[in-house]
């Protein structure tokens, strides 16, 4: 059975820039603007790059971008249906003296400047699943993570179309292609954080690995084109009737036994995480 192959720009949990919860009184872009995707042309990729103080951020959605801001996944927010449908460029300056770290709680004041954001957390029980080494042990060797290569622009985003799609977080790269999950230099939490907007559910690093890993997987057609349609249903990407029937005749953890192969498990389980809930929200942000 043929089924049509989403268009998937994908964003995931952008831990690297997380910082502790910042109050919206904290620091603010000294100029930042938000203009429409759509109207830029910059709908087919998506991520965050940080070059010097200048700070762009390309093709997210409003859940997206309040997700960022709290430090949490698009999942993990609570707020109406139509957040994750337009999306928005965000191109700001860091004032002097400010840290790439504060860039999220910058976000955080951006949002209630100019969309009127008013938003609490809670902790709320999810399944998810768990990323752990086997019983049998790891078969993939990792290298020692260098602290020096962080230097210099910081960029974490992606872009895809129906040949597939091609993550970039910091100094590692995961790509669903050609029939292969392709994973080159990456730390566990970061592949967690990718997992989660590949799945149906978010998933927790449990691994206790700190090194930096690269390994190949082939997937079966069947099981990359379902890997493909995941990652579009779970960011937000319209999907035609057919794609949706083809995802419900497969199943939900489709790539956990491919992880297998690795020494890696992707076991399902409950936990509490901590959910972003919107109380209001413009739909549009006021004028740049």
């Amino acid at each position: 059975m043929s089924v049509m192959k989403p268009a998937v720009a994908v964003l995931f949990g952008l831990t690297v820039l997380c910082g502790t919860l910042a109050a919206q009184s904290g620091p603010r872009f000294d100029v930042a603007s938000i203009k429409s995707s759509a109207e830029q042309g910059t709908t087919d990729t998506v991520g965050l790059r940080i070059t010097g103080s200048q700070v762009r951020i390309t093709s997210l959605s409003l859940r997206d971008y309040i997700a960022m801001a709290y430090s949490t996944r698009p999942a993990q927010v609570i707020v109406a249906d139509w957040a994750a449908q337009e999306r928005f460029d965000i191109a700001g300056n860091l004032p002097d003296g400010a840290s790439r770290d504060q860039v999220p709680a910058m976000l955080q004041g951006l949002l209630a400047d100019r969309f009127q954001l008013k938003a609490h957390t809670e902790q709320r029980e999810f399944p998810v699943y768990a990323l752990t080494v086997s019983k049998s042990g790891l078969k993939i060797t990792g290298k020692p993570v260098d602290p020096s290569a962080a230097a210099g622009a910081i960029e974490a985003g992606g872009g895809g179309g129906p040949a597939g799609l091609t993550l970039k977080v910091g100094q590692g790269t995961f790509s669903l292609a050609n029939n292969k999950v392709d994973v080159q230099n990456m730390t566990m939490p970061e592949l967690a954080n990718i997992l989660s907007r590949l799945t149906d559910r978010t998933v927790l690093d449990q691994t206790a690995l700190t090194d930096r890993f690269t390994f190949t997987l082939d997937l079966s057609p069947q099981d990359y084109q379902a890997a493909l349609i995941r990652a579009g249903l779970a960011n937000g990407v319209v999907l035609p009737p057919q794609a949706l029937r083809f995802l419900d005749t497969m199943p939900a953890n489709v790539l956990g036994p491919y992880f297998e192969q690795t020494g890696l498990q992707l076991d399902g389980r409950r936990a509490p995480l901590d959910v972003i809930v919107v109380d209001s929200v413009a739909k549009e942000p006021t004028a740049n």
